[in-house]
């Protein structure tokens, strides 16, 4: 499918300056713990325009009684890589990342987490394709990032049509590749997340394929180091951080055209993109409890890469989960979806 220069443009601020290990402070640069005048610094992982923006915005970077020291990473996989290394003492992701470094080991406590639409988890193919339904892609070739929440929800989206992993061709690419392998006609179609889906979807001549709406659980958390956990200076500032958070994203729901255009700003995305996707996942969102029913959902994603030996072994979510912040957020149960029956069977 043809495709104009400027549809690979539009993915340049966040495919090209999502780099890994690009840093800021909200203050003074410091390298992490606490600096020559005593001050202690929260090294926090995110992604262009994400906790930063959202926390700048609502304005909830104010009178913080600690630094924070910002590395911003292309996605929750080196993300997570980077907490277990001990770099990053809390950091946001989706729903898969977690299980993927759970499964390998990694160093990791799922300390928040939030809940919204799935509709932004897209599989997305060219308008003119003859796929019509997830069925479909038997035999076809599927661009996605490995490991990603997307990932899951084409594995979901798979198994609801009675497909299994194997009957696709997966192409493990991140969003800038694969939006070339997609344009160029190098793949059959490409599941991915907002704001990406946003973006391509702006362009014409793509369409939606499937949703992750009724197939993935709609979690997103936020990890922790264990040995962050483990410094009570440290945990007393992550829990005030997530509070900071759920404020803030109190704010963008009652404000969404208003942070669709600080987002905007920040990434480079075109206003109307940004709202998009503010509108279908990011002002959706609601803090939760990570509590029992959403561990349960977490383990089912972890048993389904478990069994398509996607992860080296099997092992309890729970074990990687700790909820000392669960404090009085509303229990998971509650959410729009049940994660009883919206993850894949």
């Amino acid at each position: 499918m043809k495709r104009t220069l400027l549809s690979a443009a539009l993915f340049l601020p966040l495919s090209s300056l999502l780099l890994t290990g690009c840093g800021g402070v909200s203050s003074a640069d410091t390298s992490g713990g606490v600096d020559g005048s005593g001050s202690l610094t929260l090294n926090v992982g995110d992604q262009k325009g994400g906790s930063e923006a959202i926390l700048r915005a609502a304005g909830e970077l104010k009178d913080l009684s600690y630094k924070i020291k910002w590395s911003t990473f292309t996605s929750g996989p080196p993300l997570l890589e980077a907490v277990n290394a001990k770099a990053v003492d809390v950091g946001g992701v989706g729903n898969t990342p977690p299980v993927f470094a759970a499964g390998s080991g990694s160093k990791i406590r799922v300390v928040g987490a939030s809940h919204g639409s799935s509709a932004g988890e897209a599989v997305v193919v060219p308008k003119g394709s003859p796929l019509r339904r997830p069925a479909d892609l038997k035999g076809r070739s599927v661009a996605v990032a490995q490991g990603s929440s997307a990932h899951y929800q084409l594995i979901a989206s798979l198994k609801k049509a009675g497909l299994g992993i194997g009957d696709v061709q997966l192409k493990f690419l991140q969003p800038a590749d694969a939006l070339a392998a997609f344009s160029r006609g190098k793949v059959d179609a490409w599941a991915v997340w907002d704001p990406y889906t946003a973006q391509v979807l702006r362009t014409p001549g793509t369409r939606v394929l499937a949703t992750g709406e009724g197939v993935t659980n709609g979690l997103s958390f936020q990890v922790a180091s264990p040995g962050a956990l483990d410094d009570t200076a440290k945990s007393k500032a992550i829990g005030d951080y997530l509070a900071r958070l759920e404020r803030a994203q109190a704010w963008v729901f009652k404000h969404p055209e208003e942070w669709a255009k600080v987002w905007a700003k920040e990434t480079g995305l075109p206003y109307e993109v940004a709202l998009d996707a503010v509108k279908r996942s990011y002002g959706t969102r609601v803090p939760v409890a990570v509590d029992d029913a959403a561990v349960a959902s977490e383990q089912r994603i972890a048993d389904t890469f478990a069994e398509l030996k996607l992860i080296p072994r099997k092992f309890a979510f729970k074990d990687f989960v700790d909820k000392r912040f669960n404090g009085s957020r509303p229990a998971s149960t509650t959410a729009p979806l049940s994660y009883g029956k919206d993850s894949a069977r």
